[in-house]
């Protein structure tokens, strides 16, 4: 290919990744599914393709639905360790964040909710929230009817919108509320952080660390996820073995919402999430395995960063 084809496919890659990260949840297979749709961009016969940008559209959404559809993920995510893969506020890979939907549609929390639509359901809620794509143009995305797009929407919007909103933060505020978390889960006072947590918060941990079988850890009670921080924060010689030393915490906002890193040497060994439902925490996802910190890290390495909350743990 000539400069102008490879510029003119690298002009749309962040726009492309940010739409395969919303379908696959997974920055890792996102990166993949671009590559692959490269590949069919520099095979094509590109006089014939009159809008590139709907093209490349058309193709990395149907190579992301094929890849959900396939026997290895769906074998992945039916054992019950999948778990979104975060992204660092700033990340590309983040894509459009103008509108509320747009915003919400990358908080881990929805990543997950998406898990339990088909994924035709997944596709056209991702095109038409996330990326204000008609319902026309939809269809011919994925070789259906208008009305069915309009169908697949309205019984995606309704699953998605049961599970409450999660609050729009800046990082500003998420400095704030990671502060006020991190001091009630220092205190070693369940109460005071049950106080922070709506009645029907729940939490999750991705296990790294803490069961053999990588099966994600699920809090169903303001006073388990209380009982957890409160234990997982208090400092010990056994802990700073498994995390490789004393790890720095600071305040950020990954995916949209509040979190705690807990960086070592710039590399990032675990995040804690905050999603909050008006002016308190309605749940909290702990994610510590390496391989879906990777790009997490990376991002974090190109930043700057405030002083952090606990310069070593």
């Amino acid at each position: 290919m000539d400069t102008a084809t490879v510029a003119r496919f690298e002009a749309s890659r962040n726009r492309l990744a940010s739409l395969a990260y919303r379908l696959l949840g997974s920055a890792a297979d996102a990166e993949d599914t671009v590559q692959d749709a490269f590949l069919r961009w520099q095979a094509a016969d590109r006089e014939y393709i009159e809008v590139p940008e709907a093209w490349l559209t058309k193709i990395v959404t149907n190579l992301a639905l094929d890849r959900l559809r396939s026997a290895q993920m769906r074998r992945e995510r039916a054992v019950g360790t999948w778990m979104p893969e975060p992204l660092l506020d700033g990340d590309p890979m983040l894509g459009p964040a103008d509108t509320v939907e747009q915003r919400e549609s990358v908080t881990l929390a929805v990543l997950t909710l998406m898990e339990r639509l088909a994924p035709v359901e997944r596709a056209v809620y991702v095109l038409r929230e996330a990326f204000a794509y008609s319902h026309a143009e939809i269809a011919e995305f994925l070789g259906i009817t208008e009305s069915g797009s309009q169908q697949h929407a309205h019984r995606a919007r309704r699953r998605i919108a049961a599970a409450g909103h999660i609050s729009d933060i800046d990082p500003a505020s998420a400095r704030r509320i990671v502060e006020a978390f991190v001091a009630a889960a220092s205190s070693g006072r369940t109460e005071q952080l049950v106080a922070l947590l709506t009645d029907d918060a729940t939490g999750i941990s991705d296990g790294a660390g803490l069961r053999s079988s990588g099966k994600p850890i699920r809090y169903p009670t303001p006073q388990r996820i209380a009982a957890a921080l409160r234990a997982g924060f208090a400092p010990s010689p056994a802990k700073r073995r498994l995390a490789g030393g004393s790890p720095a915490i600071h305040a950020a906002v990954v995916n949209g919402c509040p979190a705690m890193v807990a960086t070592l040497a710039d590399r990032v060994v675990g995040v804690v999430i905050l999603e909050i439902r008006g002016d308190r925490v309605a749940g909290v996802r702990g994610i510590a395995a390496a391989a879906r910190l990777g790009r997490l890290t990376a991002e974090w390495q190109r930043q700057q960063h405030a002083v952090p909350l606990i310069e070593s743990w």
